[in-house]
């Protein structure tokens, strides 16, 4: 039924847009037909499909990465982000597009590339999982981890206020305009790239299906069971940081989807087994992101609104009110 859902909101979220489309052309240009109008075609080809497929990847990587760090730190309140990675891709960017106004205006026009965007968000988010992946080694600790993960956070917080301190309006407001988040950016290459560390992370995810539920009863229990604890944890770490890095690097930071996606999965399928959960919150995670787009690129209207606003306004209230339904939530 999820993923009968799933290509139904897809299917909406390619309908609809600032250009009235009808159904009939957009089949046949999916079909590799030809549309009534050329310039159709592009639209649903170039733009709508990319945006869509985007949508599926980054909705369902953000859910995936939010069930592991809740799972690992047996923590609620953790989601893809509290590693610090998203946080070291922002450093990324905002080390490019706001440091141009220190290096000086003749560095702005290399700012404005995409593709330099993806590769600096990139570096500062593996600069960060090398830093996390090295804490890991020394420390057993897994809550100590967590920690010195937002401790990572803050620290690159503060590296961006510095720069943007210092940078021009111009250089500030296209940062702001990057941490919006935005599904629409990426070219077909672009999406290649996405998918194939996309199914990089899932693999390294696979083993670490069944401890993942050892887990759940804590790291003793796991290490008695003769689970071994070292290794799942590193897979564990490797695979969201790969995730939440090209996420963040592609489309920007978004919000809300990785912490509530699996509670309402949990809430709706009442299991703890991770056989079950993790395709269930990949899908549910997709199908939220494509009806947050569906709704933030407001239909028959010119104006888009950011991902990141619709994602918290629209889905925050729902998470409440489920748990408010639900007395006792299980993790």
């Amino acid at each position: 039924m999820l993923f009968l859902a799933l290509i139904i909101t897809a299917i909406i979220n390619i309908s609809f847009g600032s250009v009235s489309i009808p159904f009939k052309d957009i089949f046949t240009s999916i079909f590799n037909q030809e549309t009534t109008q050329e310039s159709w075609n592009y639209i649903i080809l170039d733009y709508r499909v990319p945006k869509a497929i985007t949508a599926i990847l980054v909705g369902s990587g953000l859910a995936i990465s939010g069930l592991l760090m809740q799972t690992l730190f047996r923590n609620p309140l953790a989601g893809p982000y509290v590693l610090g990675i998203s946080s070291g891709a922002s450093l990324g960017v905002a080390i490019l597009i706001l440091g141009t106004s220190i290096l000086g205006g003749s560095f702005m026009v290399f700012a404005y590339s995409n593709i330099l965007l993806s590769i600096f968000a990139s570096l500062g988010s593996f600069l960060v999982l090398f830093a996390v992946m090295i804490v890991a080694k020394k420390v057993k600790n897994t809550m100590t981890i967590l920690i010195i993960g937002l401790m990572f956070s803050s620290l690159t917080a503060a590296t961006i206020s510095v720069l943007a301190y210092f940078s021009s309006a111009e250089n500030l407001q296209q940062y702001l305009f990057w941490s919006f988040g935005s599904l629409g950016n990426l070219s077909w290459n672009e999406i290649s790239i996405f998918t194939i560390i996309y199914i990089c992370s899932i693999l390294l995810i696979l083993p670490t299906i069944k401890p993942l539920n050892s887990l759940l009863l804590g790291e003793n229990y796991a290490k008695s069971l003769g689970i071994n604890f070292n290794r799942t944890r590193n897979l564990i770490l490797i695979a969201t940081s790969l995730f939440t890095g090209v996420i963040t690097a592609f489309s920007g930071p978004i919000a809300f989807i990785g912490l509530a996606t699996p509670h309402i999965t949990k809430l709706i399928f009442t299991t703890s087994n991770h056989k079950v959960l993790i395709p269930a919150v990949a899908i549910l995670g997709a199908i939220i992101m494509l009806i947050s787009d569906t709704i933030a690129q407001l239909p028959n209207s010119e104006f888009t609104l950011p991902i990141n606003a619709i994602t918290s306004l629209f889905g925050a209230p729902v998470v409440i009110w489920l748990l408010l339904r639900k007395k006792k939530m299980n993790l």
